[in-house]
């Protein structure tokens, strides 16, 4: 092991001071490993990485795009923030590939058609890219991620030659269309995926836009070609299955999803109104929960939008139920006899959601279907402190 570890370290030392690693043999092969979902959400969309090996210089080793530093000063709001750099990473294959078979996720290799000068290129393209001064990127999920990279490089090295044909994509579909493929419907992960993004991904991916997934950039380079002396060769030359994983059942549980959740909560505030209404009061402590919790969202997503780097983040009109002026008027509703002037604020409130219903039926923005029971909740609670209100 301790052998193994110097034969790297000398590695990038001749990467940082050849910018070149050493020459590779006619044998050696270079290889796009594509990783199935795993069980976190984080893990849900796959995963890409480069293989180079070269069985004559004894290397087999994995470039990976999909690390970052713990250690990096105020890491998590550097995260929130879209600004965390994420970085190339190489590690020995015989370390990379158990990682992913104790997570039971299927791996698949596609053994690139290139020549040796192609080969030698792309080699050098990657050691060089893994200095120390160059190994680090900006992430973006979309279009500068672990998948796009793959595509990419090839792309860099290849240049002109390169050509991606679409002919298997059949269907158009958003990028949260694409997103949603690796997610169940009603689970939290979709729900707070379909709740931070806003409406910017529910246009049209183009084809080669697909490649931000995994699963896409496999297909897409199975459906590449390298225009070389006249003649069209395919990018891909063989295909492997490293690792067959074992299915396993979805284990969703209906009575901890955000429909039967959010249901629950909705019937909760229904149930209070309707209460209210036949009494001829109002409960404003469950008034207080409602603006101060929506109004807590609306800040967090009125940040994401404005005072992050994250280009998915824009354009989202969740604000429309999550409205970030509530935290500011929680004091006025928190008071046992609430201002007539308050009715405006209320009738505001219905027009934003009678806005958001708009949005959804026209599909300017697809919202997560688990907030459903809550969004009728709440434009029932608030035409009820529309009425409250206007008789005093």
């Amino acid at each position: 092991m301790v052998k193994n570890y110097i034969v790297l370290l000398l590695l990038f030392f001749s990467v940082s001071t050849n910018a070149q690693f050493a020459q590779l043999s006619e044998t050696s092969e270079i290889s796009i490993i594509t990783i199935g979902p795993g069980a976190e959400l984080y893990d849900k969309f796959g995963h890409s990485a480069f293989r180079i090996q070269d069985s004559i210089n004894g290397m087999d080793v994995v470039f990976n795009y999909g690390e970052y530093d713990f250690n990096t000063p105020n890491f998590y709001l550097k995260f929130a923030q879209g600004k965390l750099l994420y970085q190339l990473g190489v590690d020995y294959y015989k370390n990379f590939y158990p990682r992913y078979v104790a997570q039971n996720r299927w791996m698949k290799e596609q053994v690139l058609n290139l020549t040796h000068s192609e080969k030698q290129e792309l080699s050098d393209f990657l050691w060089n890219n893994a200095r120390p001064e160059n190994k680090k990127y900006k992430y973006d999920f979309f279009y500068d991620n672990c998948a796009t990279k793959m595509r990419d490089v090839v792309w860099t090295v290849l240049g002109k030659q390169l050509e991606f044909n679409d002919d298997h994509i059949t269907e158009e579909l958003t990028f949260r269309q694409l997103i949603q493929l690796n997610l169940e419907a009603n689970s939290w992960g979709s729900l707070g995926i379909d709740t931070a993004l806003g409406a910017i991904i529910d246009t049209k991916a183009k084809p080669i836009e697909y490649q931000f997934l995994p699963e896409y950039v496999f297909q897409g380079a199975a459906n590449a070609y390298i225009n070389r002396n006249g003649e069209k060769v395919s990018l891909v030359k063989t295909t492997n299955t490293l690792y067959k994983n074992t299915p396993t059942p979805p284990q969703s549980n209906f009575f901890l999803s955000p429909l039967f959740i959010l249901g629950l909560i909705g019937v909760l505030i229904v149930f209070i109104t309707y209460r209210d209404f036949k009494t001829n009061k109002r409960s404003r402590y469950l008034d207080l929960i409602i603006f101060l919790s929506t109004g807590i969202i609306g800040i967090l997503l009125f940040l994401l939008w404005f005072a992050t780097d994250h280009s998915a983040t824009a354009n989202n009109y969740n604000l429309l139920w999550a409205f970030p002026i509530s935290i500011f008027v929680i004091v006025a509703v928190a008071k046992k006899d609430i201002s007539p002037n308050m009715k405006r604020y209320f009738m505001l409130l219905l027009v934003l959601l009678s806005l958001l219903t708009l949005h959804w039926i026209t599909g300017v923005q697809v919202f997560a279907i688990g907030l459903l029971p809550l969004l009728i909740a709440l434009a029932i609670r608030y035409i009820f402190l529309v009425y409250y209100v206007g008789k005093k």
